[in-house]
């Protein structure tokens, strides 16, 4: 039986990313997310401004309602999903128009740029264009928060690394008898990288955190995959 094994990572108010928690589960379904993030949030987590992940509806909802955060959709994987909506030579042209979008300087500018490229790909290619209509503020929402965040908040990528890691020494196991044995595995693996970060450079700038802040104890933002 195979099964999503869940990590959430922070930034805390030192500009040192933190590992949050780790959960199995099903990952697509609401209850199971309400249930992590509670579990993040009775271990006292607070002042959740943004959750980046995949396209997550369950995760979306939940966010809401226990963090009253938003939700970034990860750019690099909504783009991959809108150009699997087009035709193969037409990609790498609609490759370059959307990169477009994300070499704005300003939020308002980057969504001016998105309604622009939909608009320009509506009658070429029309099911990218409804995609992007209905995603803008999702894979935009990263544009509200500092410019010195964006490379950092746009996307999961920050996680590829580590959940590269994670699927390697899974692989060596192969069958874990039950989920505790796999939160064994993932727990012992995040312990070793929160001690890596807690002594590793900053990965925001207090200057940069601090015009978030709204409570000594806010860890910000929250980054979920």
């Amino acid at each position: 039986l195979s099964t999503a094994t869940i990590i959430a990572v922070g930034v805390n108010t030192d500009g040192r990313r933190e590992v949050l928690g780790v959960a199995t589960g099903a990952s697509e379904a609401e209850v199971f997310w309400k249930g992590f993030l509670r579990s993040l949030a009775d271990h006292g987590l607070r002042g959740v401004k943004l959750v980046i992940a995949d396209d997550h509806k369950g995760l979306r909802a939940a966010a809401s309602k226990v963090f009253h955060a938003s939700l970034q959709r990860c750019r690099v994987h909504w783009m991959r999903n809108a150009l699997a909506h087009g035709p193969a030579k037409q990609r790498p042209a609609v490759v370059a128009m959307l990169k477009t979008i994300f070499a704005q300087e300003t939020a308002a500018e980057a969504r001016a740029q998105w309604n622009s490229v939909a608009d320009a790909l509506r009658e070429r290619v029309p099911k990218l264009a409804e995609l992007m209509d209905v995603a803008r503020e999702d894979v935009l929402a990263y544009s509200a928060f500092p410019r010195e965040h964006w490379p950092q908040i746009a996307s999961t990528n920050p996680l590829e690394r580590l959940n590269g890691e994670i699927k390697r020494r899974s692989d060596v196991v192969g069958i874990f008898p039950n989920p505790a044995a796999v939160i064994r595995l993932v727990g012992a693996l995040m312990l070793e990288q929160n001690d890596e970060w807690a002594v590793s450079r900053r990965y925001m700038s207090l200057e940069s955190l601090a015009v978030l802040s709204d409570a000594p104890r806010a860890s910000l933002p929250g980054v979920a995959a």
